[in-house]
């Protein structure tokens, strides 16, 4: 189970790494949100307990970044964050091919070569999504990061396990929509997507029906 593979990655001493690698909309990102949910729940060994999931939005560290040594002063900063915390944050990366070529405007370090050396100490836990042709293209061609993860192919998954992941992240549906969402409910989408929800990626058919129903309660009729 993907779950489990990435707990068991997460918690060895050295290549403690994930790249989450699978094709469009079979629910990377949610492996990740449901991790900091399993955290949040004590369901993890002890190497995890209390441990944070912090997102590395590349995107917006790179932005305003109009003087030579600020993007790599941001990111130098969330790093040393993560390696003083003694293990207790997880970096999460989406869409880590991007590492390749971000910050490199002025020719100096991009943020994959900012980050090796802190993955090559084995002091940080991080965990990064691409596709699989993303991953060829780009993580594959740099031998010296690609070593530092632990690929794990992210598959459709079967109607249980996405199950298992939706009661992982349904808490972000509640706080948004201000309500409690049933476990039958979860089950009833799950099945429901599967049966009639045809043309796009499972997962995130399963998540835009629980969205669906979780607006109708809400909306005023």
């Amino acid at each position: 189970m993907t779950r489990s593979t990435v707990i068991s990655i997460l918690c060895c001493k050295t290549k403690n790494c994930v790249a989450l690698v699978g094709a469009p909309g079979v629910g990377k990102t949610a492996i990740a949100e449901g991790l900091a949910q399993w955290i949040a729940a004590g369901k993890v060994p002890a190497e995890l307990s209390k441990a944070r999931v912090v997102e590395v939005d590349l995107g917006a560290m790179v932005a305003g970044t109009v003087l030579r040594g600020m993007f790599e002063s941001r990111l130098k900063t969330v790093i040393k964050e993560a390696e003083n915390s003694g293990g207790k944050i997880i970096l999460f990366i989406d869409e880590m091919h991007m590492l390749i070529g971000a910050g490199d405007k002025w020719g100096s370090n991009d943020a994959a070569n900012i980050l090796k050396p802190a993955l090559a100490r084995g002091r940080i836990r991080c965990v990064g999504a691409t596709t699989f042709d993303d991953y060829r293209k780009y993580i594959e061609k740099d031998a010296a990061l690609e070593r530092r993860f632990q690929k794990v192919h992210v598959e459709e998954p079967s109607t249980q396990a996405t199950i298992a992941i939706l009661r992982g992240i349904k808490q972000q549906y509640e706080l948004h929509h201000s309500l409690e969402i049933q476990d039958a409910a979860i089950v009833a989408a799950a099945e429901l997507a599967g049966r009639y929800i045809t043309g796009e990626e499972l997962f995130y058919s399963y998540c835009f029906l629980i969205e669906v129903i979780s607006r109708s309660i809400t909306s005023p009729s």
